[in-house]
């Protein structure tokens, strides 16, 4: 299935002196651009109405569906500048499946892969003067769709809403990438099997800002989630998927199995370490093992990732009863050079082996 998509310029842009202040700092995810994105589903019609726009605020009845049973699902790519002047995309392709199959998770219609992918398309072309050119910076994407049906009755929606609006961005992390420490929180738990950690719907990110809080309470800068059966075996960040890199060189990262989000960077970074000759396990690997590995000098690495963040050291993990040091308590040298390796080629400053960057302008 294929869509046209009709074009609406905003009649009042932002004056070009003002964007280019903005794009000095960004900062990440505050500074937006002037169009959006918008495809409508109607039951028995399908998808529908696409077309680029005025960013704008969406006009929601007090009985839309999303409001009151949580149907929404979402995603996340960025659109990066490359030394030639050209803006390219990363892996879209992986978030429309994505996408498609967060939607089978919530009862929600999917979306065709070549309409996600023209949505982004045509609205970094639109609003390309707003991908930064800054060190890291680029145009963070965010697609979503949520239920828009006016019905208060519990059954997955009529009608639905995808959009895409975009934020212009600098790094992550303020002050550049640091090793970060975390909190291995069994109070509260991230995803049980059988439920939706493998999608990526707004109510799995709900749910961990309490941990997050508690991280905080405890002098930590984020959670990780260990498993709803057991409270012994990793699973993920709040966000963001975590790796174990070994003194003999293999990696670990948890397994995949309905309660962690397959993260396209995590498959990139797979898919980059292997092609090194390391080994890379997708394995359990609970709690236990990792403080003691951590402390027998076994471990000298961890890091989680994510579209956001790409690549971020982990150099602290605290918990009730233990606090462990991972490595040298900074960035390590597998994780490092991963970073590098993924940002070279997202940002056009190495050869893409893998087909992974797609040109729009």
């Amino acid at each position: 299935m294929s869509l046209t998509f009709d074009f609406k310029p905003n009649p009042a842009p932002l004056a070009t002196e003002e964007r280019e202040g903005l794009l000095a700092d960004p900062g990440f995810g505050r500074v937006f651009t002037d169009h959006m994105a918008v495809v409508q589903y109607t039951e028995g019609k399908g998808w529908h109405s696409a077309r680029i726009q005025p960013r704008e605020a969406i006009a929601t009845d007090p009985a839309s569906s999303v409001l009151h049973y949580a149907q929404e699902i979402f995603e996340g790519l960025k659109a990066y500048r490359h030394p030639d002047g050209s803006i390219a995309l990363f892996r879209p392709d992986a978030n429309a499946r994505r996408l498609q199959n967060s939607a089978e998770r919530m009862a929600m219609p999917a979306l065709p892969e070549d309409i996600f992918v023209e949505s982004v398309r045509a609205l970094v072309r639109t609003d390309k003067d707003w991908v930064p050119s800054i060190p890291e910076g680029a145009l963070y994407l965010r697609p979503f769709v949520f239920a828009s049906e006016v019905f208060l009755g519990v059954k997955p929606s009529a009608e639905y809403i995808y959009a895409v609006i975009a934020s212009s961005v600098g790094s992550y992390w303020k002050g550049g990438v640091k090793a970060i420490s975390l909190w291995a929180t069994k109070t509260y738990t991230r995803a049980a099997p059988g439920g939706t950690g493998a999608a990526k719907c707004g109510g799995n990110y709900a749910a961990s800002l309490i941990a997050l809080a508690e991280a905080s309470r405890q002098g930590c800068d984020q959670v990780v989630f260990l498993d709803a059966v057991e409270r012994r075996y990793v699973e993920e960040l709040g966000g963001m998927n975590v790796f174990f890199v070994f003194a003999d060189g293999t990696v670990r990262t948890p397994p995949l199995g309905g309660t962690i989000l397959p993260g396209i960077t995590r498959d990139s970074l797979i898919r980059l370490a292997r092609d090194q000759g390391l080994t890379v396990e997708e394995a359990p690997y609970s709690i236990e093992d990792w403080q003691a590995d951590a402390e027998s000098g076994r471990l000298v690495e961890a890091f989680a990732c994510g579209t956001a963040a790409v690549v971020t050291p982990i150099g602290r993990v605290k918990g009730d009863g233990f606090d462990f040091t991972v490595g040298s308590g900074g960035p390590g040298q597998l994780t490092e050079r991963l970073h590098r390796q993924l940002t070279d080629i997202q940002f056009g400053r190495a050869a893409d082996p893998y087909g992974w960057v797609q040109r729009v302008v």
